[in-house]
């Protein structure tokens, strides 16, 4: 299982309510849906979507719009099932005739279990228009973005039209009250994952989290990974005063243990490259395990953590850099470092910063700090005759040969 679970999301938006009097049309279109980075690839389907507005208003009115999908573009996949109220669409509806631009209608993060195969069901889509123009104004779906919040993150899927869009609803606006405003967007809540899609984010305006998106990631381990590997990473950052602390997200994931490994006997960490107005690279660091892992168990690599202090001020980009996993089989033992680089990365989050005394903006690391708990254990998964040690689900996951083709185990075994 990996962040290709994603790919899932391939519906469309959820059950309208809007005022009354009201009128619905329909409109069936074909979607392009792009899962997040290591998600799958593109997937198209047709999807028809009922749009619900008042049939009749007049100018100076803001108006209840809604969106509900008649037929989903696809259903979930066969790879994992969805959990309860994980699932929250976006989509936006092109506003024409009398209107002109686009309304951003937004569902609730609700919805029941989803087991894998079976029918998306996502929550009502909703947003308030304001009409300022006498005249037809015409309502037809469009672009959506369909967010699923996992316990090991949020991924999000784009789904956009291939083609024209014909039907939807129409609103008949009478002259009345100069409205004055422009088109109004979504009342529910704003974007899906406004962070996911790696849009900057600004550190005003109070906001302290900024989540960061799943970028694909190309490790060159030489000869310990014939082929290297290729694997989502994401970087996520919260504000703590002038700094941020920045946290590269594991989560449940595959490793059958090659032999027993005692406690303590993996730690990972992971260097993360600045970029934009700032330069140089902050180190992030995971707890090794906690406890004794039996042999043929499975594990996974803990959550690496370190903090960001700005250097320059401007929009600083984060990404990705060199993954190291610390093997270490007895206590006072000398670890034996796997060094993976990244032959090819991309920006997981952009910061809007300020300088701060003391900040980096050179090629110096910044320590980063760990946190407690140990390894998560899930399920393992077989790759060319061994088990593979992987950080799963939009972040690093180590397939194929893995780490441990590489490592001494007879001389460990002694060793210990």
């Amino acid at each position: 299982m990996s962040a290709a679970v994603v790919a899932l999301l391939l519906g469309g938006a959820g059950i309208a309510i809007t005022a009354s009097p009201a009128q619905a049309a329909e409109a069936t279109f074909k979607v392009k849906c792009v899962p997040p980075a290591g998600g799958g690839d593109p997937v198209e389907g047709e999807t028809t979507a009922k749009i619900t507005a008042p049939a009749t208003a007049k100018v100076g009115d803001e108006v209840d719009v809604a969106w509900e999908t008649v037929k989903p573009a696809s259903n979930n996949t066969d790879l994992m099932d969805i959990p309860k109220d994980a699932v929250q669409p976006t989509g936006w509806i092109t506003v024409g005739g009398g209107g002109a631009g686009e309304l951003k209608v937004v569902g609730e993060k609700k919805n029941p279990p989803i087991p894998k195969k079976a029918p998306m069901v996502m929550s009502t889509m909703k947003g308030k228009l304001k009409l300022t123009k006498a005249g037809k104004v015409t309502l037809t779906p469009g672009k959506y973005d369909v967010a699923v919040t996992f316990s090991f993150g949020t991924f999000v899927t784009k789904c956009a039209p291939t083609g024209e869009v014909k039907g939807g609803a129409t609103i008949d606006v009478s002259a009345g009250t100069s409205g004055g405003a422009t088109n109004g967007g979504a009342t529910n809540g704003g974007a899906a994952n406004g962070g996911a899609d790696g849009g900057t984010t600004a550190g005003g305006g109070g906001q302290t989290d900024f989540p960061g998106k799943p970028v694909e990631v190309a490790f060159d381990c030489g000869p310990v990974v014939p082929g290297g590997i290729k694997t989502p990473v994401t970087i996520n950052a919260k504000k703590n005063g002038g700094s941020y602390d920045l946290t590269v997200k594991t989560a449940k994931g595959a490793m059958a243990a090659p032999m027993a490994l005692p406690a303590g006997a993996l730690k990972p960490s992971m260097n993360v490259k600045l970029g934009g107005a700032d330069s140089g690279t902050v180190k992030v660091s995971g707890p090794a395990n906690a406890d004794p892992i039996p042999d043929k168990a499975p594990v996974s690599l803990s959550d690496m953590t370190g903090t960001y202090k700005p250097g320059k001020t401007g929009k600083v980009t984060l990404s990705p850099d060199q993954l190291t996993i610390d093997v270490t089989m007895a206590p006072g033992a000398t670890p034996i470092n796997v060094p993976c680089k990244a032959a090819s990365s991309g920006v997981s989050l952009e910061l809007d910063t300020t300088a701060q005394a003391g900040g980096s903006g050179s090629s110096t690391s910044t320590t980063g700090s760990t946190t407690s708990g140990g390894l998560a254990e899930t399920g393992a998964e077989d790759e060319g005759g061994i088990k593979a040690l992987a950080l799963v689900a939009g972040t690093v996951i180590l397939l194929g040969g893995a780490v441990f083709t590489f490592t001494p185990w007879r001389r460990l075994r002694g060793t210990r």
